[in-house]
């Protein structure tokens, strides 16, 4: 494509937005000389010949605020024009090839405590999800169950002690759980252990009662994570787990042995030599004594059943930091097996939260923090005086609840610790997720209150205001913001600039009056706003947040 063909598009583009015919524009663009410094643009706009006066005389300086005040004036109709595609429709995306990505996430073990770890992994993979799917990926969702293991031959006997088939169908996790509880006390008496151990070799031989007593633990358990997890406005395309892979597992150790990289300990265990010099200073155990599978290896069989199934382009597990070990362990066999794609999977760790306590305690159920969130929120939401005209408030105050507990998470980096508070999270002003959705129903009112009409031929130059400009800067950098969180993961830098955006916002509704100003300076103040509430609304969507309309 010759540079003229470029310069008519930039032309015909430009002149939509400056209001000027493209073949008065065409002149004044020009292609730019190669330079040492790397990262110049390709064309430019001399900008002295296209703002009003057309004087050339203009300072360096001077340029540069009109160039700037050029982007702010196109930003508004980008915004608008854009909608929920705005930012990430850049250029700055126009190099990242789109890609297919498994995500595994949340995965937490059938009739065990749902705990804090996995509803971070739970709101950190949908996050990454949410992100690549915005920005043209193919992503698929995969909750990788513990539903496997010696704990099922426990639970088995146990739900024949002390089961209950009804409760088993209206409340599986909270009754699984309690039967696990009870069978354990016990577990230390050898005839529990014999019948375990016999519970457990049925489901391997696929026994049919035993295993249909087990699938029932797993159907009605899913039945209500889906449940749960819409409430968390979570969804999963795929449950696989463990249980998947207990026949896979064998043909994985089959192929370490034909590579030869199986090796027998005394006490007739399966290993792994992991060192470089093959001296056995770093070893992972693949194998029990009795031959039957650990969970590396049935992990080993997922990721290359994965791989066969899927063919992605990268594979992504999201799991506390205390698994790093693990996955280096996982990701180093793949590569002695002489699988290449393991250089495109990756281990998303993240650190550990201390202090979340729910009215019943240590947290057990995912579902008792979204009640607490609930509550909570509705208590406060119930202290301020605002709050009677409002739908449904036990909804509004599950996602403005949420909002608090998603930003309280991802103010940070991922990888480090915090302590969990309450009462931090919910602060109403502040950098909180409750100020952000304050923000978004505030914005949305102000939209209601001035008729909501699609804003179309907006005087731009109205927007002289300090505050006013800082608004409109901000929405021009949403879109190197996203380009961070693409590249390392980390939804920090949405928040952050989420946060900063409301402020700005709140401030500019404060000294920028839509109500009794002349119309076109309403008019273009209307639209910033708009335009303010779209990109957080996006931005919000993006980390998990439902934005909520009235609080």
């Amino acid at each position: 494509m010759a540079a003229c063909s470029f310069r008519r598009s930039i032309a015909s583009q430009l002149s939509k937005v400056l209001d000027l015919p493209p073949e008065n524009l065409i002149k004044s663009i020009s292609a730019v000389p190669v330079s040492k410094k790397r990262h110049v643009a390709d064309f430019q706009l001399s900008i002295a010949s296209v703002t009003e006066d057309g004087s050339s005389d203009c300072l360096a300086p001077d340029l540069h605020l009109q160039a700037q005040k050029l982007a702010e004036r196109t930003v508004l109709q980008q915004v608008l024009k854009d909608g929920s595609e705005y930012g990430v429709k850049s250029e700055l995306f126009s190099t990242v090839p789109k890609q297919k990505a498994v995500i595994e996430f949340s995965s937490p073990n059938i009739a065990k405590k749902f705990h804090i770890g996995h509803l971070r992994s739970t709101i950190v993979g949908n996050f990454i999800a949410n992100l690549k799917v915005a920005l043209g990926h193919e992503v698929i969702r995969m909750n990788y169950l513990g539903d496997w293991g010696m704990q099922f031959g426990l639970l088995g006997v146990g739900f024949q002690l002390f089961g209950n088939k009804e409760k088993l169908k209206t409340s599986p996790l909270q009754h699984l759980f309690e039967v696990y509880v009870q069978i354990n006390k016990a577990a230390e008496d050898e005839n529990t252990k014999k019948l375990a151990k016999d519970f457990f070799r049925k489901l391997e031989e696929h026994d049919e009662q035993t295993l249909s007593l087990w699938k029932q633990f797993r159907d009605f358990s899913i039945d209500e994570y889906i449940r749960i997890y819409k409430r968390l406005g979570v969804h999963f395309d795929e449950y696989s787990g463990e249980s998947f892979y207990q026949e896979k597992s064998k043909e994985v150790l089959k192929m370490l042995e034909n590579k030869g990289l199986l090796q027998k300990t005394i006490k007739g265990t399966g290993i792994v030599d992991l060192s470089e010099k093959k001296d056995l200073s770093s070893f992972s155990t693949v194998m029990r004594s009795d031959g039957t599978s650990l969970y590396i290896t049935r992990d080993l069989a997922a990721a290359i059943d994965r791989m066969n199934k899927h063919n992605c382009d990268t594979m992504i597990y999201v799991t506390d930091k205390s698994q790093s070990n693990h996955f280096q362990h996982l990701f180093q066999i793949l590569k002695l097996m002489g699988y290449d794609w393991v250089e495109r999977c990756q281990h998303v760790s993240f650190g550990l939260v201390q202090g979340m306590k729910t009215r019943r305690g240590e947290v057990i159920f995912l579902e008792d923090v979204l009640n607490e969130v609930r509550s909570r929120m509705l208590q406060n939401m119930a202290s301020t005086k605002t709050t009677k005209e409002i739908e449904d408030p036990m909804e509004t105050a599950e996602k403005v609840g949420l909002a608090a507990l998603i930003i309280q998470d991802f103010r940070g980096l991922l990888s480090s610790d915090y302590q969990f508070s309450w009462d931090r999270a919910f602060q109403s002003r502040g950098d909180t997720g409750v100020f952000l959705q304050y923000t978004h129903a505030r914005l949305h009112s102000l939209e209601q209150m001035h008729g909501n009409e699609q804003l179309t031929d907006i005087n731009v130059a109205c927007l002289q205001e300090p505050d006013a400009i800082s608004v409109l800067q901000h929405l021009l950098r949403y879109d190197e913001v996203l380009y961070r969180s693409s590249q390392d993961l980390q939804p920090k830098h949405i928040v952050s600039y989420l946060l900063t955006l409301s402020h700005l916002a709140a401030v500019a509704h404060k000294t920028l009056p839509v109500k009794d100003s002349a119309p076109e300076l309403a008019q273009a103040r209307l639209c910033l706003f708009q335009a303010a509430r779209s990109v957080l609304a996006n931005g919000m969507k993006l980390l998990g947040i439902t934005p909520v309309t009235q609080m």
